[in-house]
């Protein structure tokens, strides 16, 4: 943002509560890699398309990204659904078993989280945004309201800048692509140990229980965000292929660090998830 009113020099800008340098400069670096800055550290016109969007810059990558994957009106209810945060379902005590089977029906096939919250906004959508559907489905009402909201104001950004709205839900790949056109810097590789270690800057972390992934445990994955409590969990998980990197960030990822290293993995996972379900 600050990038977009003209302040180049951010290391030496006046903060009232200035970062952490380190901060700054993997702020930066980041930039960089999505695209929105060059070599000099000035905006790029995608960068400047970025910044039409009130939002992370990895979130305001992907919905630019769409357009090329022609999943426009997919990734705006994704990028709307994860804005809200983890309060999208509920579990009451007493219909727990209930609830859970209500929300294993969006990510069923193993789609990954991301097309699951597509599902829940699609099934909403379809119900003409019934309080009763949220209620059957134990889906926090305000919540998706809220999630609403947000994807209106994205559809007409995304407008002002000049997006295609286009829509293709049943191409999975697609949509995984474009996530992980904005999200290249947060993927993660299965160990044989059963856990996760990010491919850059490398650290075990783990698919956070909530996910629909859980269990399923793929190769490769993409993630919003990590969160730390007992354990690096990653939120928000999908899977994709490892050879996307390459494609989408080559300047990120060379062949050497996508290349299988044969390590045995236990036993039924790492498959493809979908894969995975008869």
């Amino acid at each position: 943002m600050l990038k977009s009113l003209g302040i180049h020099d951010l290391m030496n800008f006046d903060f009232m509560d200035p970062p952490p340098a380190e901060t700054l400069l993997r702020a930066l670096e980041a930039l960089y890699a999505l695209g929105a800055l060059n070599d000099k550290g000035e905006l790029t016109k995608l960068g400047r398309r970025m910044a039409e969007f009130p939002l992370d810059p990895q979130l305001a990558k992907t919905l630019l990204a769409s357009e090329t994957y022609g999943v426009s009106e997919q990734i705006a209810s994704i990028c709307a659904m994860v804005s809200i945060g983890s309060a999208v379902f509920y579990r009451p005590k007493d219909k727990q078993v209930f609830a859970e089977n209500a929300h294993k029906n969006f990510s069923r096939g193993n789609v990954g989280d991301h097309i699951a919250m597509m599902n829940v906004y699609n099934s909403w959508a379809e119900s003409n945004f019934s309080a009763q559907w949220c209620y059957e489905n134990y889906v926090q009402l305000r919540s998706m309201k809220r999630a609403r909201d947000i994807r209106d104001q994205l559809v007409g950004l995304m407008e002002r800048v000049e997006i295609e709205m286009a829509g293709d839900e049943a191409n999975h790949d697609a949509i995984r692509k474009a996530i992980a056109a904005g999200f290249f810097y947060n993927t993660a590789k299965l160990q044989k140990d059963g856990t996760y270690k990010t491919v850059k800057q490398p650290q075990t972390v783990h698919i956070h229980p909530s996910s629909s992934l859980s269990e399923a445990l793929p190769r490769w994955t993409v993630y919003h965000e990590l969160v730390l409590t007992s354990k690096e969990f990653m939120r928000t998980v999908s899977e994709i292929k490892p050879e996307w990197l390459v494609d989408i960030a080559p300047h990120f990822y060379s062949r050497k660090d996508i290349l299988d290293e044969g390590k045995k993995l236990p036993k039924g996972k790492g498959k493809s998830a979908e894969e995975g379900v008869s």
